[in-house]
């Protein structure tokens, strides 16, 4: 039963499915494993053991009786502490929210449930999802499996925590400016971040609305289909005979490079020779605009995120990890003609991006220009954090302002990604490809 907890979410529901894995067997396995775990109360902030294993049962019944609704029912899976969770408290890693115990399942989680995926818990995030590093003093800091001593990666830190340590067989995370991509990237796992829009925001907890995405973190291209399809309700991506001959993508050399540490930049470069060595077509590319895009970002996050959360922050400013405090308070230095023009601006270099990447499968960067920060320094220097969380998000945060959807693959080198980026509402193409370049990374 122990090798179910390094398994795929597929290959469990494949496993149920031929009737070699029992769903509640399966489910008691995990809840054991993260019972037992020594970490387990930085990665969960709580468990929701009787909700798991009457799902499991259920599920259970189902494959008896010849009902099965999905490929992953009867699987579980973890989710982030943003998601609304009936009865169960969901405070968004906030002292701000502490007691906050919503009546209904956000319509993802509802949606997965309905299509049979078995709810483990809650995990542990970045306070309010306001950072990409995973460092969270409030309530906890999850692991980074490659290195004790560092951050995970954030916003979705114990989302993919719990995958990467074997406590979930897939995480469901959200992604405002990376924090989907970014964790899963530093503890060497797929993820997959939508489009906005694509995913029902009701009942996640926001940071910035016109950003916020929700996507899951997994071991496989593969089960990120299937997980996008059981939280929409729909049908999963088709990866059958995918592959990256004649397939063409563009390296993206604008921003994406800036300041990129050695390791990460030697493991795109040896991932890219990978995909043109499967057939793949690759050619650099220059857009300004995103760079220009870029610049926007220090006025449209912090204010959209400080308008929507002003008022319950300075009802109680103190209970906040002051480095989050500081960066949400960013969003009152700019006006409402600010951010307007901001708007107007990120759509014109967001139609002068499509332009040119039209041409293109994919384009492609690393999906972070640095390794995870030492949580020692970043408790303790403060110009560190802020340069590292804002350097961290930087690639990832090109796929948010421009709309994109996106996809960070491993690429054997530990903690650092290769990321894929899809023009808007194209996921199932950009599933295809993933899944080829998954081969082509192995």
């Amino acid at each position: 039963m122990q090798e179910w907890l390094t398994m795929t979410a597929a290959d469990l529901g494949r496993g149920i499915a031929s009737g070699e894995i029992g769903p509640v067997a399966l489910t008691q396995t995990y809840l054991d494993a993260i019972d037992a775990h020594d970490l387990r109360d930085r990665i969960f902030a709580r468990v929701t053991h009787d909700r798991a294993l009457a799902e499991a049962a259920a599920a259970e019944d189902r494959v008896k009786l010849g009902l099965r609704r999905s490929p992953l029912d009867g699987v579980p899976i973890s989710w982030k502490d943003l998601f609304d969770t009936a009865g169960v408290g969901t405070e968004a890693g906030s002292a701000l929210l502490e007691g906050r115990v919503p009546d209904s399942d956000a319509v993802v989680l509802r949606n997965a449930t309905a299509m049979g995926t078995v709810c483990l818990g809650k995990t542990h995030m970045s306070e309010l999802a306001f950072s990409g590093l995973g460092y969270n003093p409030v309530t906890a800091t999850p692991p980074n499996v490659n290195d004790p001593e560092a951050v995970p990666g954030g916003s979705s830190s114990g989302a993919a925590s719990s995958v990467a340590f074997g406590l979930a067989s897939a995480g469901i995370g959200s992604d405002t400016g990376g924090s989907v991509r970014l964790p899963s990237a530093w503890n060497d796992l797929v993820g997959l971040k939508t489009t906005a829009g694509r995913l029902s925001l009701e009942g996640v907890v926001p940071l910035a609305l016109k950003f916020d995405t929700v996507g899951p973190l997994c071991r496989s291209v593969e089960d990120a289909a299937l997980l996008m399809a059981v939280m929409e309700g729909g049908r999963p991506a088709d990866l059958t005979g995918a592959s990256l001959k004649g397939r063409r993508f563009a390296v993206l050399r604008t921003l994406a490079f800036d300041d990129i540490r050695d390791e990460p930049l030697r493991a795109f470069e040896a991932a890219v020779e990978k995909l043109r060595a499967a057939g793949a077509e690759i050619e650099d590319l220059e857009i300004p605009a995103v760079a220009e895009a870029n610049d926007l970002t220090a006025c449209l996050l912090p204010t959209e995120a400080y308008g929507l959360w002003r008022d319950v922050i300075e009802a109680n400013p103190d209970v906040m990890f002051s480095e989050i405090l500081q960066r949400f308070r960013l969003g009152a230095s700019h006006s409402a003609p600010d951010y307007v023009a901001a708007w107007a601006a990120l759509e014109g270099a967001r139609m002068v991006y499509d332009q040119a990447a039209s041409r293109f499968d994919a384009v492609l960067v690393p999906s972070s220009p640095i390794l995870p920060p030492k949580l020692d320094r970043l408790e303790s220097d403060h110009d560190y954090y802020v340069t590292e969380n804002l350097l961290a998000l930087r690639n990832t945060r090109i796929g948010n302002l421009m709309g994109l959807c996106g996809l960070t693959l491993p690429t054997g080198v530990p903690s650092c990604g290769l990321m894929m980026l899809g023009l808007p509402d194209t996921e199932e193409a950009l599933l295809r490809i993933g899944a080829a370049a998954e081969n082509a990374l192995a």
